[in-house]
């Protein structure tokens, strides 16, 4: 049996905590995360000033507490093909932890607020829920 070195206890000391972080990580990652996006139409599609407003409003969400992830987009100038469907002003995308941050998130009086003070500016919404497989 050889004897223990000092470089031989910092490699097997840093491989234990690395071993011990990297289980930790993995069990405090969520297993299936929420994906919630929503397309928001327009009632006057060619007013600027509606667009900025309703980019106000949606920006208002991303105070809610149980987000993960927020991102809000216009439509993109990609090729057009059938499967696209790119009438829509503006689309925002979020993740959650979980089906229950989501049901946070709907009954938040931040999002309780938006729809209220925002929703005259919309013809149409489309949401889209996912879980991470």
């Amino acid at each position: 049996m050889t004897k223990p070195t000092r470089r031989s206890f910092i490699a097997k000391t840093s491989l234990l905590a690395l071993g011990t972080t990297t289980a930790a990580w993995a069990a405090s990652s969520p297993k299936q995360m929420l994906m919630h996006h929503v397309f928001f139409w327009l009632k006057n599609p060619s007013s600027k000033e509606d667009l900025a407003k309703l980019i106000e409003g949606v920006r208002t969400l991303e105070k809610i507490e149980t987000l993960r992830e927020f991102k809000l987009g216009t439509p993109a100038k990609t090729t057009k093909r059938d499967v696209i469907d790119d009438s829509y002003a503006i689309s925002l995308f979020t993740r959650f932890n979980d089906i229950a941050g989501h049901d946070v998130y709907q009954e938040h009086p931040i999002h309780k607020k938006f729809i209220e003070g925002y929703s005259k500016l919309w013809s149409k919404v489309q949401v889209y829920d996912s879980m991470d497989i």
